[in-house]
């Protein structure tokens, strides 16, 4: 037998988890209906981690040999830049996108710590412009830049026997 005057106490009284269940019910049903679909394109993440990564000191360019060679021959051409998306991947779905770059990064600087730095500073780009969320982003080190190496020929090389 139960206490109807017990009932009615436990029933007008609710649980913290039943409290907060009616609070997002509650929050749910003053929102505005949807009224359409919003649809973000592979090509709108691609850029935006390709210039997130960007930002990051240490990384000194983004993609493997073959594309910054293309990359160097575009910027040659008057009026044509260099592709935010180089040297990124992503597959978006509708609700979670995930990342794939391949960077070069400057001699001397902490790969673990770059990579960790260019993780964040992603996922808070994507994030935050797509409201997507970023399930996970892979970095790819390909490569290092040595800063003698972009001087090219400009030194001459004494051989060791004379």
């Amino acid at each position: 037998m139960t206490n109807p005057a017990t009932t009615a106490t436990s029933a007008a009284k609710p649980t913290t988890q039943n409290s907060n269940a009616e609070v997002v019910s509650q929050r749910k049903s003053r929102q505005a209906p949807d009224r359409g679909t919003t649809t973000v394109a592979d090509a709108v993440v691609q850029k935006i981690a390709g210039l997130a990564t960007r930002e990051v000191a240490g990384v000194y360019a983004l993609g493997g040999g073959a594309a910054r060679a293309l990359s160097a021959l575009r910027e040659r051409i008057p009026g044509a830049t260099a592709s935010a998306g180089q040297g990124v991947s992503v597959e978006v779905g509708e609700r979670q996108a995930a990342v794939d770059l391949n960077i070069l990064v400057e001699y001397g600087v902490s790969i673990e710590d770059l990579a960790r730095s260019v993780r964040r500073n992603v996922i808070g780009a994507v994030e935050q412009m797509t409201g997507l969320e970023v399930v996970e982003v892979n970095v790819s080190v390909t490569d290092v830049h040595i800063p003698d190496e972009d001087e090219g020929g400009g030194t001459t090389t004494v051989g060791r026997v004379q």
